[in-house]
């Protein structure tokens, strides 16, 4: 008799989509912590009386940088939504996925 390991977890996750779920994790805690380190720069940059194009130009990577992180966060919901085996996807989490898109912008 042969056995095999079931390598999901209770939940019917893996280890690959814990893998996935940690580099997405890494991925968006990088852009979070970019965007921290721009917004430093723009509070330097109004402190020291630096003209406006400095300060607008700083500001603009900052809302950049976290908008990027939101969207890193919606693909890998609608990803995961769409392609799951373990779950059928249903028009709610696809709407709400839409609707977490839709906030980004």
């Amino acid at each position: 008799m042969t056995t095999t390991i079931d390598e999901t977890q209770g939940d019917g996750i893996t280890p690959a989509d814990l893998a996935v779920q940690s580099d997405i994790k890494r991925q968006v805690l990088n852009r979070l912590k970019r965007a921290r380190g721009q917004l430093d720069a723009v509070i330097e940059a109004v402190n020291a009386d630096s003209d406006c194009r400095t300060v607008v130009t700083q500001i603009a990577a900052v809302g950049s940088a976290v908008e990027r992180a939101g969207f890193v966060i919606v693909a890998s919901g609608m990803k995961h939504c769409l392609t799951s085996e373990n779950e059928t996807p249903d028009s709610h989490s696809i709407e709400e996925m839409e609707k977490l898109f839709m906030m980004l912008r």
